[in-house]
């Protein structure tokens, strides 16, 4: 099923969780050693390139999913077993983790374009400067990024504890559902 239904998540949210959490690891990743290069280093001009790039991929995606949401998303009906507090908290998690997501993908936007330079997606659409940010901005917006993006990962690693603990503890369907798009429960 590509969209959404009674039992589970249709291909396109499934592609879209997947696709942006692999991108969002990697980015974290990728951002950890950029830090540490050194000038000589080959990687100190193509890494925040690629870092870019795939941010405003994750923006994209982002965006889309947020759509995708508002338009086309029915939620499938929460798993008998689980109560009202673990429905809370799971959509607790979700927000939480877009809005970090958010957070991020803007303030890494603000510093990439502080200077008043386009951010490049693959050198292939330029996404122009909305706002110059003085230094005192820059050092704001990236105290921002780094520590919202501990938060991601952070939320993410729960996220999932959370997915395995039902899958292989609670054994039930929660995980097969965000990976199966034909699943039934």
């Amino acid at each position: 099923m590509i969209t959404d239904h009674k039992s589970g998540f249709g291909l396109v949210t499934i592609l879209l969780h997947w696709v942006s959490a692999f991108l969002i690891v990697f980015l974290f990743g990728l951002g950890l050693y950029m830090v540490g290069l050194g000038y000589y280093d080959p990687w100190y001009n193509r890494a925040p390139s690629l870092h870019i790039s795939l941010g405003l991929v994750v923006l994209l995606l982002t965006l889309i999913r947020i759509v995708w949401r508002l338009i086309f998303f029915r939620r499938p009906a929460p798993l008998p077993e689980h109560s009202r507090s673990v429905r809370l908290l799971s959509a607790t998690v979700q927000y939480s983790l877009y809005g970090l997501i958010l957070v991020v993908l803007v303030s890494g936007y603000l510093i990439t374009t502080a200077d008043g330079r386009s951010a490049s997606l693959f050198g292939l659409i330029d996404f122009p400067s909305v706002m110059r940010l003085g230094v005192t901005g820059v050092d704001r917006a990236g105290f921002l990024h780094y520590w919202m993006a501990w938060a991601i990962i952070v939320l993410a690693a729960l996220h999932t504890l959370a997915a395995l603990a039902h899958h292989f503890v609670l054994r039930d369907r929660t995980l097969v559902r965000m990976l199966d798009p034909r699943s039934k429960r």
